[in-house]
């Protein structure tokens, strides 16, 4: 299992102003909360930041947060992106207690997609990412979803999905089967239709 460690500095200096000298100082606000403890602001320097987040992973992993040599384990609560060029703006962390569980969002994973292609299927993925609650040693990397069964015409809903151990799916649980995937007919183009008659 790869270790996620990101080094932050505890913050004093507050407020939208603030927090935009930050980013232009190449470093991002963020907000640590949960477990118990008070909600504490920091800094995270944006290419460590960045790094960190070239890995899908990291998104579903507990991340080892070290804020001025005091470590503390969190895992992404929230991350807001520049809406044009896509940098990280700003990120919530949630502490990680022992014991306790913790809601976080996973990937999705399709795989066999190929199988419903070839009987002349096409694949809409509904959900690209799944809300799920466990401890933190049962947290998933990402959900499987795998179509190598689909027919034309199936609807994959979250009740067809195998959680995994010690996991289970928030949206199931407050009654919320959502679909995550669908194989339908290809959609025929409106010149073809035509030409056909």
């Amino acid at each position: 299992m790869t270790d996620f460690i990101l080094n932050a500095q505890a913050r004093t200096d507050l407020g939208k102003g603030a927090s935009r000298r930050l980013r232009h100082a190449a470093s991002i606000p963020a907000v640590v909360y949960g477990g118990n403890k008070d909600a504490e602001s920091v800094t995270i320097l944006a290419k460590e930041i960045a790094k960190l987040f070239e890995n899908e992973a990291a998104f579903s992993h507990v991340i080892e947060l070290n804020v001025d040599g005091k470590k503390q384990n969190v895992i992404v609560k929230a991350m807001q992106r520049h809406p044009a060029k896509q940098y990280i703006m700003h990120a919530d962390f949630v502490r990680v207690v022992a014991g306790q569980k913790l809601t976080a969002v996973v990937p999705v994973h399709f795989i066999n997609e190929e199988a419903p292609v070839k009987k002349g299927g096409e694949i809409s993925h509904t959900l690209n990412e799944i809300e799920v609650s466990c401890e933190a040693k049962d947290l998933p990397e990402f959900i499987e979803v795998d179509l190598a069964n689909a027919e034309i015409g199936t609807i994959v809903h979250l009740s067809d999905l195998k959680a995994p151990k010690g996991v289970e799916f928030v949206a199931l649980a407050h009654g919320d089967d959502k679909a995550v995937a669908n194989v339908h007919a290809p959609r025929v183009a409106p010149e073809a239709e035509g030409a056909a008659e």
